[in-house]
């Protein structure tokens, strides 16, 4: 093969390589020997097919694939002997005028990964900000438990309908006199003054008692989910079939029993310790922030313009999809637009930042083994059953961008904490208030060139580009050849947001029943009432 570069400038480089056409011959005949012995055609015994016949009747597929075959093996070949590291997948395209017979000219273009300076990760300092659980939220915690778990009795004869009674109906609702599609429902619960229904429905049920019949006249939402129904006026024909009282709810020992628990000191435990990940979260948050703000302005190297373009295409299209969903698409798409240059920078700084951390991880020897790999591919086909999962399990073995997706997560987590081992830190008391604060003024101060941060002043919608990708995906290595490397450089930059608490263990159903009970509304059947954005 024959190789002749035709470009190369910065991390651009093209090629023109050049297969002979004795060596696609040799793969032809190769592909026809292979066959041979599969192929069955009358007149023949098994394996007896002449090649001349072979190729008569397969010529044009087998010829097909050794083309295919030369050019892959072709591109690896150019990759190992100039040593490139592709950052994405390089272009490749055949000469037009190609001919069986014909040496084969094959154009290929890339960009290569850029040779990432050692890192300077020495004298790091940060700052850890520590909080200490709050007993008065907890409190407030059981006291939403208690109100989500009130025990309902029948009210007494005649008894009108009042804020803080639950109303059992059925209704059969119409919008210009005709009945809409989930517009019917029966034994319907819903609390009155809880807000569950949408604006002005529960209003109208105040005072009805039981048996009553009630027009109930609203007007959906303008941002309500059904699209056929927005700021649609309508109509509901309810009966009312039951009216019931709140019992009172003591929040003692009994209570927790209640909910599967031992005694209320164990309910409180089991929310302490809740409360106490989410702070834990909110400070690695803060740390990780800072962390990275140094990096970048300890590091400037030049990164591939087509992983910064397929990571600011990723941002763009998580915006405009959030967009769309806007009380006022139009003008939040044209703010995103507006704000492309801001979201461009962002993405810069991310393919920077992941090609560093990809770089401090392989120097210093982080590892994701394959036992977290397989708990990583375990957690992740979960959501499928059967054969489905069957399927998952085997795409993510067989396919190396889909595992290195799965992996990334938790190997830039775990660079992160190995720079955090590194660092000197110093742990600052503060409260709950001053961390919120402290994360959320990350976006509202000037910020200069190389200060590490995303948004310019005042401006709240690019940090959404920064939350266009909640999980980092800084990769150990650089994508093998002919593989997408994008990825490598997806880090996190998101607004803080506390971790929702740990699932517990199915050993532990007391736990469960506590905390899924922690922020329900009663029970209610659903409704085409039922706010929706």
């Amino acid at each position: 093969m024959k190789t002749v570069e035709t470009e190369n400038e910065g991390l651009k480089r093209a090629f023109m390589l050049t297969i002979p056409a004795e060596d696609i011959d040799a793969r032809v005949d190769q592909e026809v020997r292979r066959l041979a012995p599969q192929v069955r055609m009358p007149g023949f015994r098994p394996g007896k097919v002449p090649p001349n016949l072979i190729r008569k009747m397969h010529g044009e597929a087998i010829q097909q694939d050794a083309l295919n075959t030369a050019v892959q093996e072709g591109v690896q070949q150019l990759l190992q002997e100039q040593k490139l590291r592709p950052a994405m997948q390089p272009q490749v395209a055949l000469e037009e005028d190609y001919a069986p017979g014909k040496d084969l000219q094959v154009r290929v273009q890339l960009e290569a990964l850029p040779e990432i300076p050692a890192a300077n990760i020495d004298d790091l300092k940060l700052e850890r900000l520590t909080v200490e659980t709050d007993e008065a939220a907890i409190e407030e915690q059981i006291q939403r438990l208690a109100s989500a778990n009130k025990s309902w009795n029948d009210a007494k004869k005649g008894h009108a309908a009042a804020n803080g009674d639950l109303v059992v109906m059925d209704f059969v609702g119409s919008v210009d006199g005709t009945p809409f599609e989930g517009g019917t429902g029966s034994d319907m619960q819903v609390e009155l003054g809880s807000g569950q229904l949408i604006p002005g429905f529960e209003d109208q049920l105040v005072g009805a008692k039981v048996g009553d019949k009630r027009e109930v006249n609203v007007t959906f939402p303008d941002d309500y989910g059904a699209e056929n129904l927005k700021s649609k006026a309508a109509k509901f024909d309810v009966t009312v079939k039951a009216v019931k009282t709140a019992g009172e709810t003591k929040i003692d020992d009994d209570f927790a029993k209640a909910l599967g628990l031992q005694d209320i000191e164990q309910l409180r435990g089991i929310l302490r310790d809740q409360q106490q990940q989410e702070l834990n979260g909110l400070t690695r948050t803060h740390m990780k922030r800072r962390l990275l703000d140094e990096l970048a302005s300890r590091h400037s190297f030049e990164v591939p313009k087509s992983m910064v373009e397929a990571e600011f295409q990723n941002i763009m299209q998580q915006l405009r999809h959030e967009a769309s969903h806007e009380s006022d698409p139009k003008a939040a798409l044209e703010e995103i637009e507006s704000e492309a240059g801001e979201y461009r920078t962002i993405a810069e700084r991310r393919v920077r930042l992941g090609l560093l951390l990809s770089e401090i991880g392989a120097a210093n020897g982080v590892e994701v083994s394959q036992r977290e790999m397989n708990q990583l591919i375990g957690q992740a086909a979960s959501q499928y059953q059967g054969k489905d999962r069957d399927r998952f399990i085997q795409y993510v073995q067989q396919e190396p961008m889909a595992a290195a997706q799965l992996r990334a997560p938790l190997y830039e987590d775990k660079v992160v904490d190995f720079l955090f081992s590194k660092a000197e830190i110093a742990d600052r008391t503060a409260t709950r208030a001053e961390l919120e604060a402290d994360l959320e003024s990350e976006e509202g101060h000037v910020h200069g060139p190389g200060c590490g941060h995303d948004v310019p002043e005042a401006k709240a919608k690019p940090k959404k580009a920064a939350k266009a990708k909640a999980e980092p995906a800084a990769e150990e290595k650089p994508a093998k050849a002919a593989k997408p490397a994008a990825k490598q450089a997806d880090v996190v930059e998101t607004k803080a947001e506390a971790p929702k608490p740990a699932k517990p263990k199915k050993s532990e159903p007391a736990n469960k029943a506590a905390a899924e009970a922690a922020e329900k509304k009663p029970a209610a059947k659903k409704a085409p009432a039922k706010k929706a954005k």
